[in-house]
């Protein structure tokens, strides 16, 4: 694992935080239409069956998927199973601005799970990018006035979103360490199909759970079926593909760097498609969230 930061991965890392930015807009769009869990269960169905025709030799007994189903079991409950429902089900009672401001807690989960279960020194670049870039996302946030950040009120989805923060942070370093046969590490599609497979189960479970326990229902139309499109091919397939080999290039810690670029993308998406004009605080924001990378990533 390297901390060497190149362009290449650069734009690997960069695809993600794009990808998960419309994530949570498409989400927020079509609460009404399915359940957030269920969003889930979707999503990574349709994905499993993008990446079959690619990957399906890994499926087959002697693969090597099976007898590590210990591995893929616990990356696919974090990163299948977990992270995205707990993400759609902070956005059902929690506001934009709470999800994306504990969201931003990303880097600092990195350096502490990496630190206490992975032996990963914390240096002092590392704590000072955390802090650049965790300022331009309160500088987004907060739209350049500091006052909206005092109104904010916690609510049971600021803590779904931190826990889905911390799981996406130890699934992270968990692919940081190759466990698995290099026949399956070394092709993205069987590497990402085998966590999907596991993942099914996971998300299947908690859709059973959440259908159980509440009135949940599906309206289903081009609107619905559009965004399972675009969650399946580019939150799912696309994202989960450049993050997986930007943490190979680069390493947990500085690919944790990125993932705050979410929120400024979100900004970018609202000027965009409901009429909001980029403010000045949107490049101050930019120039300390890529400091914050850059600062982090130096030797």
């Amino acid at each position: 694992m390297s901390q060497k930061l190149s362009p290449v991965t650069a734009l690997l890392l960069t695809v993600p935080p794009l990808m998960w930015a419309g994530n949570a807009v498409v989400g927020r769009l079509v609460t009404d239409l399915v359940p957030p869990i269920t969003l889930n269960f979707l999503r990574w169905l349709v994905a499993f069956f993008i990446l079959l025709p690619l990957a399906w030799r890994v499926l087959r007994p002697g693969s090597g998927l099976w007898s590590h189903w210990r591995r893929f079991a616990l990356l696919s409950l974090l990163g299948v199973g977990c992270y995205n429902a707990l993400q759609y089900l902070a956005l059902q009672t929690s506001t934009p601005l709470n999800v994306t401001l504990v969201a931003a807690s990303g880097p600092f989960w990195m350096l502490v799970i990496g630190a206490l279960f992975f032996k990963a020194p914390v240096r002092r670049k590392q704590l000072l990018g955390a802090m650049l870039s965790v300022t331009g996302v309160l500088v987004v946030l907060a739209r350049g006035d500091w006052q909206q950040l005092l109104a904010v009120r916690w609510v049971i989805g600021d803590f779904f979103i931190l826990l889905a923060t911390a799981c996406w942070s130890w699934y992270s370093w968990l692919l940081s360490r190759r466990d698995e046969p290099d026949t399956i590490r070394n092709d993205w599609a069987a590497f990402l199909l085998g966590q999907v497979v596991f993942g099914l189960a996971w998300s299947g479970l908690f859709t059973g759970m959440e259908w159980g326990l509440s009135d949940a229902h599906i309206t289903w139309g081009w609107p619905l079926i559009a965004t399972l499109a675009f969650v399946a091919v580019g939150p799912a397939v696309l994202a989960y593909r450049c993050w997986g080999l930007g943490i190979q290039q680069a390493g947990p810690t500085v690919a944790g760097f990125f993932a705050n670029l979410t929120p400024l993308f979100a900004a970018i998406f609202s000027a965009a498609f409901l009429g909001e004009l980029p403010q000045l605080y949107h490049l101050a924001a930019f120039g300390l969230i890529v400091g914050g990378i850059w600062v982090s990533s130096r030797r």
